[in-house]
C-alpha cells in the first residue's frame, strides 16, 4: 500500500506540474476527512504521511483552552483536564490520541479524489499565477470568455481574470470573443483559488498604455509622473523628460498624433491632456489647469492647498464641465485647488488683511498705520513679530530700533498671556476631548473659550461653528467632528 501511495504521488506531481508536497498534503486531508467520518463530525483529525516510506498515521486532537471557553467537547479540552494528562501543557497546545488509520483502499474513493484534485487544482492555479507575476505583466491581454452578472471573465493564456462592472469604462459593451486589455489591479485570494482582478478605469491603466506606445518611456528617457481620469471622457497625464533634447509632450503625442490616438482608441475615445510635470508645485498646478489661463496663485503649504485666480472669461474653462477640469487637476497634482475670480481674490485678501490688522491693533496696542506697515512687510502673526530675527525687523524703514524692540516685547507678552489663559482653560477640559484624534491643546483651549469642554460638546457642533471657534479649514473641521461622533455609532 505504501509503495502504491508513493507511486500515486509521483504520477500526480508529474501530470499536474505541482510539487510532491502539495500532493502529499492533499492526500493527508482526504485521509483525515474519511477518518473523521468514522469518529465524529466535530472531531479534529490529523493524518501524517511519511514522505520517504509512504506509511501514514492518524491522530485525533483536542485544542487546550480556558475551561470557561470550552464549547465542543469533541475537539476542545479545558486546561485543568488537560494538565491531568500532561502537567506542563499550555493553552493553545494540542492533546493527541493515535487512531487506527482508515485503509486507503477502502475509503470513499470519489470523496478522496475530489479533495485531492481540488487541492491540486488550487496549487496548479497558484503556480500558473506565480509564473505570470514573475514576468511582471501588469498590463493583461486576453479574450472575453463570458459575462456573469455584469462582470466580464477574461481568458489570459492559461488563467482567467475578472473585469468587474465598476472597473469597466462607462457605456463600454464587451462581448464574448472580444480582445481586451486591462490593468492588473489586485489579486483576490479570498475567492476559491487566487483570482486576477482587472481594471480599465484606473489611472495606472493609461500609464501602462502610454508605456506600450512610447518606447522612450521604457528606455528611461521619459517618465509619466502621475495620471488622473474621468473614464471614457477625459484624462490628464503629467510627463517629465530625463533628456533635455526630448520634448515630452510631442513624444507622447507622436507623429500626427499617432501615439495618443492609439491610447484614446483603447479607452473608448477618452480625450487625453498631456502636460509638463514640474517639481515646482505652483507651476505644476498651472499646467494641470490648462487650457485655462491663470492670473495669479497663492500657495498654502500647511493646508497643501492653492488659491488660483483666473479672470471671469477663464473661470468656466478652469472649472470644466461638471467641475471635471479642476477635479482632474487636483487628482493629478495632489493639491487642493481653490478657484476664484480676481474680484473674489481681492475680497478674500481684504478680509484677511482686515483680520490681521485687527489682531495687531488689539494685541499689540498699536494704531492702524503701524498694523498696516507690519502687514505690508509680510508679517501676519504675533509669533512672527516676536521671534523673527531682530536684523530683519530693523530693516523696516518706518521703525527705529526702540520701536522694533517695543513691538517685539508687546508681542511676546501677548503670547505669554495667551498661553497662561490657555492653561487655565484646559483645566476645565475633559480628557476625552483631548483624546480625539487630531485634537491638540491649542485647539482645545480655543474650544474651551466657547464652552466646548468635552468630546460630546465637540460632536454636537456644526462644521461652521467649529471653523468659527478655531479658525481651522472646513475639511479639518468635518474630520474632527466625525471622529468626535465615532463613539456614538460604536455604541450602537
Amino acid at each position: 500500500m505504501s509503495r502504491e501511495l508513493l507511486l500515486l504521488v509521483d504520477a500526480l506531481s508529474r501530470e499536474k506540474n505541482v510539487p510532491k508536497d502539495i500532493v502529499f498534503t492533499a492526500l493527508e486531508m482526504a485521509l483525515a476527512s474519511a477518518t473523521k467520518k468514522k469518529v465524529h463530525d466535530d472531531a479534529d483529525v490529523r493524518v501524517e504521511i511519511d514522505r520517504e516510506t509512504g506509511d501514514f498515521e492518524a491522530y485525533r486532537r483536542w485544542l487546550v483552552m480556558p475551561d470557561e471557553l470550552v464549547e465542543k467537547d469533541e475537539c476542545q479540552i479545558g486546561i485543568i483536564d488537560a494538565r491531568e494528562q500532561i502537567p506542563d501543557i499550555a493553552i493553545d497546545d494540542y492533546i493527541e490520541e493515535t487512531l487506527e488509520p482508515v485503509d486507503f483502499g477502502r475509503i470513499g474513493a470519489q470523496a478522496a479524489k475530489q479533495v485531492i484534485m481540488q487541492k491540486i487544482r488550487d496549487a496548479e492555479r497558484e503556480q500558473i499565477l506565480n509564473d505570470f507575476l514573475d514576468r511582471k505583466e501588469f498590463l493583461v491581454n486576453g479574450t472575453v470568455k463570458r459575462v456573469e452578472r455584469g462582470n466580464v471573465i477574461i481568458e489570459a493564456g492559461r488563467i482567467e481574470a475578472v473585469l468587474p462592472r465598476d472597473q469597466m469604462i462607462p457605456r463600454e459593451n464587451l462581448r464574448p470573443g472580444d480582445r481586451v486589455r486591462a490593468w492588473l489591479m489586485k489579486i483576490d485570494r479570498t475567492a476559491r483559488g487566487p483570482q486576477l482582478i482587472l481594471s480599465r478605469t484606473a489611472p495606472e491603466f493609461i500609464i501602462k498604455l502610454f508605456e506600450l506606445e512610447v518606447p522612450e518611456i521604457e528606455d528611461g528617457l521619459l517618465e509619466i509622473k502621475s495620471a488622473a481620469r474621468d473614464p471614457g471622457v477625459r484624462a490628464k497625464i503629467a510627463v517629465k523628460s530625463n533628456d533635455p533634447r526630448i520634448d515630452p509632450i510631442g513624444t507622447c503625442v507622436g507623429m500626427r498624433g499617432s501615439r495618443v490616438t492609439a491610447v484614446t482608441n483603447e479607452l473608448a475615445g477618452e480625450r487625453v491632456d498631456i502636460i509638463h510635470w514640474s517639481a515646482e508645485p505652483a507651476q505644476f498646478v498651472i499646467g494641470a489647469l490648462a487650457p485655462a489661463e491663470v492670473s495669479s496663485i497663492v500657495v498654502d503649504e500647511e493646508k497643501h492647498a492653492m488659491d488660483v485666480v483666473v479672470n471671469d472669461d477663464n473661470l468656466a474653462i478652469a472649472i470644466g464641465r461638471g467641475g471635471q477640469n479642476v477635479r482632474l487637476a487636483q487628482e493629478l497634482t495632489g493639491w487642493t485647488v481653490n478657484l476664484m475670480t480676481v474680484e473674489e481674490s481681492q475680497q478674500k485678501s481684504a478680509e484677511e488683511h482686515g483680520a490681521i490688522r485687527t489682531l495687531f491693533m488689539e494685541r499689540l496696542d498699536v494704531d492702524e498705520e503701524v498694523a498696516d506697515i507690519l502687514i505690508e512687510e509680510g508679517l501676519s502673526t504675533l509669533e512672527e513679530v516676536a521671534y523673527i530675527p531682530l536684523a530683519e525687523m530693523l530693516e523696516i524703514e518706518a521703525f527705529d530700533e526702540a520701536t522694533v524692540n517695543e513691538l517685539r516685547d508687546r508681542a511676546r507678552n501677548a503670547l505669554l498671556t495667551e498661553a497662561i489663559v490657555d492653561e487655565e482653560q484646559l483645566e476645565h477640559v475633559s480628557d476625552d476631548l483631548l483624546e480625539v484624534v487630531g485634537m491638540d491643546k491649542s485647539l482645545a483651549a480655543k474650544l474651551a473659550r466657547n464652552n466646548v469642554l468635552s468630546r460630546d460638546d465637540l460632536a454636537d457642533l456644526a462644521t461652521d461653528e467649529l471653523m468659527e471657534y478655531t479658525g481651522i479649514d472646513e475639511e479639518q473641521a468635518k474630520d474632527l467632528i466625525t471622529k468626535a461622533r465615532a463613539h456614538w455609532f460604536a455604541a450602537e
